[in-house]
């Protein structure tokens, strides 16, 4: 179940980035900030949810299909500009290699072109990080740069960083495209 993040969710979502923090660490710079206790996961979440409501941002939790545990996060994330988005995720150590982030990945990136009508796709990662490397190339992207020195891992330093991209054109011809998603509005009416 891939579904926005909530507040009532911050217990869950603690438990996840507490359990999973030293498999994160050296790739998700955001987790030089953790462990944050729950008053302020609860506040993250709020902003998180915040910004999915207005259109700004839209970060997504992975649940196992009670919704008991959360197994991941992953975004379809507005920061490369308009008329392109950037997909990104985690899976909780516990599910890695089970193709979790492959599924979750390809079906954020049918929403970005077939529900946001995006004329570009990307997925960034650090070249070390060989599993989410893969996903791009599985998925169709096209493998355009490695930045050099131009992101900052978890403990401050600067890293490299792949740049993967999808273009509308090419879409269509893609293997993000032949997985089969179905995605929902707030009302629960079918997108895709």
């Amino acid at each position: 179940m891939v579904r926005c993040l909530n507040p009532e969710d911050a217990l869950l979502f603690q438990e996840a980035v507490d359990d999973n923090l030293e498999h994160l660490r050296p790739w998700l710079s955001w987790t030089r900030h953790e462990p944050r206790d729950l008053n302020e996961k609860i506040e993250r979440l709020r902003q998180l949810r915040s910004a999915f409501d207005a259109g700004r941002d839209f970060v997504f939790g992975l649940f196992t299909p009670d919704q008991t545990r959360i197994i991941g996060a992953c975004g379809l994330q507005t920061r490369q500009g308009p008329g392109a988005r950037e997909v990104a995720y985690w899976v909780h150590r516990d599910f890695c290699r089970r193709g979790l982030a492959t599924e979750v990945a390809a079906a954020l990136v049918r929403v970005a072109f077939e529900v946001e009508g995006v004329g570009r796709v990307e997925i960034r990662c650090d070249p070390r990080n060989t599993p989410s490397a893969c996903i791009p190339r599985k998925l169709g992207f096209e493998h355009e740069a490695t930045l050099r020195g131009r992101k900052r891992d978890a403990q401050g330093n600067l890293c490299d960083e792949m740049i993967w991209t999808l273009f509308a054109e090419h879409y269509p011809g893609s293997q993000a495209r032949e997985r089969a998603v179905c995605a929902y509005d707030v009302l629960g009416r079918r997108l895709i």
